[in-house]
This record gives structure tokens, sequence and C-alpha cells, in this order.
């Protein structure tokens, strides 16, 4: 559900995305609008990205344009909040719907309390909670907004470092897979999508936040935002063999033993 532009590069992320065999008929094609536009420069050391991005205002969604059956009779939707007062829009009604809503974050927009009141799962950046509460500690921010919202469950992605989640008072920490990185662009969006697929299937939470780290993991393995969504077999592989020892996990010692014991005994297994 969404926009894009009526030039070439609206046609190529259209074309892009049937190929895959994405379901586009909620997407509005804007007249006379081009298309959304990111340049990105890796750095070949690291994978690491520095990202150029422009959107014209022509492509933004209005809440007249969110349809009632799209939301309705999905069994999930993820948002974020470039177009905030839609996606407020969509969450309300996937609310009254009964529809789960997860969240996707890393900006602070004006007005963005709307959203949240109606988000079940937040999956924010590292740096989101503080900058969007003033805390400068994002573990007591996130544990702030788990308390004023009341999300089921409360995620923070953490780039090499793995993820965090805050699920009734527990945290859990699951430690970065080691892999070989050529761009780390994308990997935070195929998270995203593998951590809705792994609450979809009635995954436990620590079970999927190892899912959705292997398969961001496995992303960057590749150039491109799309530059190798792993299959499932491959998350699986991935995850079994840090299980077993064969593959070791990047554990920050820090985070594991901020969070409790029951994290750092698990993180020790995998360092």
């Amino acid at each position: 559900i969404g926009t894009i532009g009526d030039d070439i590069r609206g046609q190529i992320q259209k074309q892009s995305l049937e190929g895959t065999g994405v379901d586009i008929s909620g997407v509005i094609v804007r007249e006379q609008c081009p298309n959304q536009t990111a340049y990105i420069i890796i750095d070949e050391s690291t994978g690491e990205r520095t990202v150029f991005w422009q959107r014209h205002e022509c492509l933004r969604l209005s809440s007249s344009e969110v349809r009632v059956n799209d939301i309705a009779s999905s069994r999930w939707l993820h948002i974020d909040g470039y177009d905030t007062e839609a996606a407020a829009h969509a969450a309300s009604l996937a609310q009254q719907h009964g529809v789960p809503v997860s969240l996707d974050v890393d900006t602070v927009y004006p007005g963005f309390e709307s959203v949240l009141r109606n988000v079940n799962y937040l999956v924010a950046s590292s740096s989101w909670p503080s900058r969007f509460t003033g805390d400068p500690d994002p573990f007591a921010a996130l544990a702030g907004l788990e308390r004023e919202y009341e999300f089921t469950v409360t995620v923070m992605t953490l780039g090499d470092r793995g993820s965090v989640a805050l699920h009734d008072g527990t945290w859990l920490y699951s430690p970065a897979f080691r892999v070989s990185t050529a761009d780390t662009t994308g990997a935070g969006d195929v998270f995203h999508g593998a951590f809705c697929y792994a609450m979809l299937k009635g995954m436990p939470l620590e079970q999927a936040l190892d899912f959705s780290n292997a398969a961001a993991a496995l992303n960057c393995t590749a150039i491109g935002a799309r530059g190798h969504i792993p299959v499932l077999s491959e998350i699986e592989a991935l995850v079994a063999g840090a299980c077993s020892g064969a593959l070791r996990r990047r554990v920050d010692p820090e985070i594991a033993d901020r969070l409790g014991s029951k994290v750092a005994q698990a993180s020790r297994v995998s360092s």
C-alpha cells in the first residue's frame, strides 16, 4: 500500500515487485510525479552505507487513500512513519478489525503519538528511542515507551550487535550472526519482514529474533537493498549452525551483562 511516480524509476519499482509475486493492487501511480530516488555510497571495508534520498511531496499518501478492505482482509499490518496521518489511520483501522500492527521507525515525526497508540509490535532503530523521548539511555527509553503505549513486544535493532526485545518486563538479546558483509543496505527492512513472518508463524520471541537477525545478516552478503534476501532454508541453516556451535555470533558483552543472567548465559554459548 503506497504510491510511486509515473516515471521510469516508478515503472522499474513496480515491475520489480510484481516480478517477485508481491500484490501491488494497493499501490497508486501518481501522474506527473517523480518516483523517490536513493543514491547509496558503500564503505567497501565495512559494508556500511550512506544514503542520499529524495521523496517528493506529491508522493505523500493521504488517509482517504487507505482502503478499509485492504486492512480488514489482512493478517498483519506493517507500517512506517513517512506518511504519518495515513499510517495512523491504517493502524486505527487494523485495531478495529483485530489485525496486529507492527511499526518500523527510525525518524521522529511530528504527531507520531497518533501512530504509536495503535501499534502492537514496535521495531525501532538503536537511536530512535532516545531521540523520541529525550532519554539518553536507549534501553530506559525503550522500556518507558513500552510502559506508556503498552506494546505487546518492543524491539530495538542494533546493527552488527544484533537486536533486543522487551516483553512483559523481560529483556531478550539476540547477538548478530557473523557473515562476510558486502552491503548493509536493506538489512533493517529484511529484519522487519522476517520478524512479521516469524510472528505470523507463531515462533517464540527469542526464536523470532534469531530468525530475523539471520535473514538480515544474509541480505548483507551481497550488494543492494535486496541483494540477497534469503530463502527459508538458508535462514534455518544459519541459525542451526550457530546453535550447534559450528558458527560463532557477534556478542556484545555489555549488552549481555546489562540485560540479565538468562540472556548472558545464552550469549556465552554463542561467543
